[in-house]
This record gives C-alpha cells, sequence and structure tokens, in this order.
C-alpha cells in the first residue's frame, strides 16, 4: 500500500467505535481527550439522523464523552447541506425526527406535504402507514426521491430495528423510484464533513465498525481507513470484501497513540 502522509484530521464512526448499546468503549473517553488537546480537526460521524448535534452532545456527555456540538456531523447535516446546494430554499415531505427536521429548518425549507420538491426519508422510531402512503403518492406526483441513510437495520438493547434501508425499499417498490442515499458510504457525506472542518483527504483518516458504509465511504473520499473491532463487523468478514481497510485493529483504545 502507497505510503501516505501523516494524519492531521480525524472522522470516527459513532455506534460501533465509541459507544456501544449506550456504553462507552474502552479507549473511547481517552481518544477523545488526545484529539481535543492536539488541536487536530476532527468530527464524531453518524448515520443516524433522529438526534441533532445538541443532542448528540448532552447524549455523548452523560456517559462521559466530551465531544462538541460543532465536532458532531449527521446524515441529516448532510442532507441539509445537499439540498441546500441543489435546491436553495426549497420544499420537502419529511418522514423523521427533530435531528432532520431542525436541519432542513435551519437551511431555510419549508416542509410541506403540498406538491413537495422532495420526499426526504429519515430514522424513526414510529414510522407510520399513514406517512409512508402520504410519501408514497407525492413521489407518484413527482416529488424527488432523498434518503438520509442507506442502513437496513439499527442497533437496540433488545435486537435489530428497522432502519431507514429498509423504509426506503418499501417505498421504492411501491413507487418505481430509487432515493438518492446522503449518508454513507456516499462519500458526500464525508467530503462534506471534512469541508465543514477545513480537512483535507489526503492528511485524513476514518475509523468505523462496518465495512460497507464506514470503511467504503472513507475509501472513496480518499482517506486512509481503520476499521475495529468492537461493533458489527468481525475478523472473519473482512476478507469477504472487495475492497480493505489501511488496517484493521481491536478497538478505539489501539489509536490513541498515533494522535
Amino acid at each position: 500500500m502507497a505510503e501516505r502522509k501523516p494524519i492531521e484530521s480525524w472522522l470516527t464512526d459513532m455506534d460501533g467505535v465509541l459507544i456501544h448499546e449506550g456504553t462507552p468503549i474502552p479507549g473511547a473517553d481517552e481518544f477523545l481527550k488526545r484529539l481535543r488537546e492536539s488541536g487536530k480537526p476532527f468530527l464524531v460521524l453518524t448515520n443516524n439522523s433522529i438526534y441533532t448535534p445538541r443532542d448528540l452532545h448532552a447524549r455523548l456527555s452523560r456517559m462521559g464523552l466530551v465531544v462538541p456540538e460543532e465536532n458532531i456531523w449527521t446524515s441529516a447535516l448532510a442532507t441539509a447541506k445537499f439540498l441546500d446546494d441543489q435546491r436553495p430554499g426549497g420544499t420537502a415531505y419529511v418522514i423523521g425526527e427533530a435531528g432532520l427536521t431542525t436541519a432542513l429548518h435551519d437551511i431555510g425549507y419549508i416542509l410541506s406535504d403540498v406538491e413537495p420538491d422532495y420526499v426526504v426519508l429519515g430514522e424513526t422510531r414510529t414510522y407510520s402507514f399513514e406517512a409512508l402512503t402520504k410519501a408514497i403518492r407525492l413521489i407518484d406526483a413527482g416529488a424527488r426521491f432523498i434518503a438520509t441513510n442507506p442502513d437496513e437495520v439499527g442497533p437496540s438493547a433488545e435486537g435489530a430495528l428497522p432502519a431507514t434501508g429498509s423504509v426506503a425499499a418499501l417505498i421504492t417498490k411501491a413507487t418505481g423510484k430509487d432515493p438518492y442515499f446522503v449518508g454513507k458510504p456516499n462519500p458526500l457525506m464525508m467530503r462534506a464533513g471534512l469541508n465543514a472542518i477545513g480537512a483535507h483527504s489526503e492528511t485524513s483518516a476514518m475509523i468505523g465498525d462496518r465495512m460497507d458504509t464506514d470503511v467504503l465511504a472513507g475509501l472513496e473520499a480518499g482517506m486512509e481507513t481503520f476499521l475495529v473491532l468492537t461493533g458489527l463487523t468481525q475478523p472473519d468478514d473482512v476478507e469477504r470484501h472487495p475492497f480493505l481497510p489501511s488496517r484493521v485493529v481491536n478497538s478505539i483504545a489501539d489509536l490513541v497513540d498515533l494522535i
């Protein structure tokens, strides 16, 4: 593998890397402390669009993990940035929670179910048949279909939960229209995040626990990639993919000394 420039900026996934089912992963607090003290630009990323950065800052703080709001980048923020670039001041029918609706309000979007420019599908724990039916009819009528992320399932203490990708598949089956997914592994989310902190891909690294989203997104964005084994991916899973991370480590604790 070609020698890379020293790492000056860090991007890291949240679930499976820093926390697992609401509990900090050993080494996460020290890793974040080193980042803050180093002054290097960094972002904590999540494909989950439910929470605002302020919400996530508070949730992480209660676990003893200090991440400033400005260092949190969600698929909801990336989706809002994409829509603002594509069609400023547009309208959208949204299925999602405060993280997504707040991000769209902040860019000046109007949320409406009357001839919206877009149907935007995000994460929620209360998908309703009524809302999905309305989304399908609006897409049939010409609304463009956007989804925050392609994750098919999400973690919970009780087991897997259907996530945005699964619900998007239902809408696609009903309409024949595929969504444009903004979140990982779309490198758009990574590049927008890098731009937000003034970082460059050739001197940045991405840490994640999933090959199909975190590592792939980092790879396609031109970053160095680290896979941790504290989340969904097990060692035997790595070789099943046609691409590899720059390095596989047991946990975030193994990367503290690289900062």
